[in-house]
């Protein structure tokens, strides 16, 4: 009987290890856009990037009002495992809209991304805007970006952020970002959480960043979210 049991326990393991194998395998497919953003097809995740197909995102800034005077941004720090601008600072939430899924489907992105229940209906519509970016040699990214915002007062510690994708959140005065951008400033001192990765745990950490400490977003995307929170 014994014997027996330590077969079953291999064998639990090997369909664990086919299993993870298997999700990894997982490809993710995209609907592809001409220039006018009418749909020519379906692609995958690393084709769409390799050849610079157009496809759309759901990205979402999360404004709270009760950080500091003007409100703050919430930013995620993104992953030093991440294939594009590992490291940098970016949109509190934002992610592909997948094969077949709609601009309101990217909702799901909360949930996964901060751990956070919102229905499309809470958030706040800037727009659409293209943005093309050519990050390296290999990944020309090509979005049609369809921006919101989201006003919540939850502190950081609400968040249940993603680990494998995100490796901390910070929140950013809105003013002084604008004042960063604007060239007026060349630093700014911001307070979040990180993940420490030696005691896996989260913790406070306070650090002084510049322009290129975030992801690049044009002028036009900028005034998008500006215009929308001062109307």
């Amino acid at each position: 009987m014994k014997i027996k049991a330590i077969k079953g326990l291999d064998e639990i393991r090997d369909i664990v290890k086919v299993s993870m194998e298997e999700s990894k395998s997982v490809i993710e497919m995209f609907d592809v856009f001409d220039e006018k953003m009418i749909k020519i097809g379906i692609d995958s995740r690393e084709n769409v990037h390799a050849k610079g197909l157009w496809h759309q995102t759901f990205q979402c800034w999360i404004v709270n009002h009760t950080i500091s005077e003007g409100g703050s941004f919430l930013f995620q720090l993104r992953h030093k495992d991440k294939d594009t601008y590992p490291g940098l600072l970016d949109i509190s939430c934002a992610g592909h809209l997948q094969a077949g899924e709609v601009v309101d489907d990217g909702v799901r992105e909360l949930q996964e991304e901060l751990g956070i229940t919102v229905s499309i209906d809470e958030l706040t519509y800037c727009g659409m805007i293209a943005e093309e970016n050519f990050i390296s040699t290999e990944i020309m990214d090509r979005e049609f970006n369809h921006v919101f915002i989201h006003e919540s007062n939850n502190n950081l510690e609400d968040y249940a952020f993603q680990k494998d994708e995100i490796s901390g959140l910070y929140f950013v005065n809105i003013k002084e970002f604008q004042r960063l951008l604007n060239g007026e400033i060349d630093t700014i001192l911001i307070e979040g959480i990180v993940m420490d990765e030696v005691l896996q745990a989260v913790r406070p950490h306070q650090r002084k960043v510049q322009g290129s400490d975030f992801t690049p977003n044009s002028y036009e995307y900028y005034q998008l979210i500006f215009n929308k929170i001062e109307s």
